[in-house]
């Protein structure tokens, strides 16, 4: 599986903003130059996140986005699914006649298990990990 720029600049904005939550909104050009995202770009992935409700929006002068909700509560695998539209390996996983085979595909019960496995490490890690880690290894990144 790759990713697609709208997951991993996703993750890029959502790590940016927990990592700079006590100083309240976050602009979108603060991120982006930060992030090295368009600001363009990371409109449109503000206003998905907004709709899924990982994010929240202020208006104004001192405005900008938040995490909706603490950081170790938002895991990697919700900011992936709701801007890539899910985890998923092969068509086949979604889509039962995809190759007329599904039903009895050795290789389908393969992939399967390796998608689940992806979904469970990606729900996994919270955004507050990222800080952790980052802390950790003198990384800081935002």
């Amino acid at each position: 599986m790759k990713l697609s720029t709208r997951g991993r600049y996703g993750i890029h904005a959502m790590y940016d903003l927990a990592a700079n939550a006590a100083d309240g909104p976050v602009s979108i050009k603060s991120i982006a130059e930060r992030q090295g995202v368009p600001e363009a770009y990371l409109e449109q992935l503000m206003a998905v996140l907004k709709r899924e409700g990982l994010v929240t929006s202020t208006r104004g002068a001192q405005g900008g986005y938040a995490l909706a909700r603490p950081a170790p509560e938002i895991t990697v695998g919700q900011v992936l699914r709701a801007l890539e539209g899910g985890l998923n390996l092969v068509d086949c996983l979604e889509e039962e006649d995809a190759c007329g085979r599904s039903c009895d595909c050795p290789s389908r019960i393969v992939y399967k298990k390796i998608q689940d496995g992806l979904n469970a490490l990606a729900d996994s890690i919270t955004l507050q990990d990222m800080i952790d880690d980052c802390a950790r290894k003198g990384a800081g990144g935002t």
